[in-house]
């Protein structure tokens, strides 16, 4: 069973899973007494059935047992027992969870791509990625995976409608490295919150997680 990585930051959980297995394999992992064949009927595509059983295969790793996952009109992700907050996120080949029992937790994985280049206007603001001309082509991209990554991360823990990533998130400066972690902030509420994102590097994805309100 390819369980990419499972790590640990205080309370919360997080874990990436490799999909390789069939939709068969995937099933057959999954024994507990939940709708997940009549929830897999409403998906037609095969890659969004394949996500929908890795993240629950992945949960079970995660938790040694299997939960059911509801999500809110927002579509925001919550498990029905209530026992942990939960994030979840995919990107191709991968499937990614955050848990905690307490506070708002948000994880986003993205695949590694040249396409981000041609959007990056939209989300990175004037304030960010200084000296970015100067930097090799790889550290670019990476640096541009990431700023994305981390809004949508924060965007998930935040729980507010009509964000708009460039104006509203802002990733302050940091040296690009395998893994670590920045600093970000928001300006949509009054609160102005801050963040800490911890993020991580993989030739195939970029990884970002933050925490809000942990105790």
């Amino acid at each position: 069973m390819p369980l990419f990585r499972q790590w640990k930051e205080g309370a919360a959980v997080f874990g990436i899973w490799q999909v390789t297995e069939s939709l068969p394999q995937l099933r057959e992992c999954l024994t507990a007494a939940l709708p997940y064949d009549k929830e897999l009927s409403s998906l037609r595509a095969a890659c969004r059935q394949g996500e929908y059983l890795a993240v629950r295969v992945l949960l079970r790793a995660l938790l040694g047992e299997e939960k059911q996952i509801g999500h809110l009109d927002s579509g925001k992700p919550y498990l029905s027992d209530g026992s942990w907050h939960i994030s979840i996120s995919h990107t191709k080949g991968y499937v990614a969870v955050a848990l905690h029992p307490t506070a708002e937790v948000g994880i986003d994985i993205e695949q590694v791509s040249e396409r981000v280049r041609g959007v990056a206007g939209r989300f990175v603001r004037p304030d960010e990625l200084p000296g970015f001309s100067s930097l090799s082509l790889s550290d670019q991209l990476y640096g541009l995976l990431l700023h994305w990554s981390a809004k949508e991360t924060m965007f998930k823990v935040l729980g507010c409608s009509r964000v708009d990533f460039r104006e509203h998130l802002r990733i302050f400066p940091f040296a690009l490295g395998t893994d670590g972690a920045f600093r970000a902030q928001e300006y949509r509420t009054p609160l102005r919150q801050t963040f800490r994102i911890s993020y991580l590097l993989h030739p195939h994805f970029v990884c970002t997680t933050t925490l809000r309100g942990a105790d």
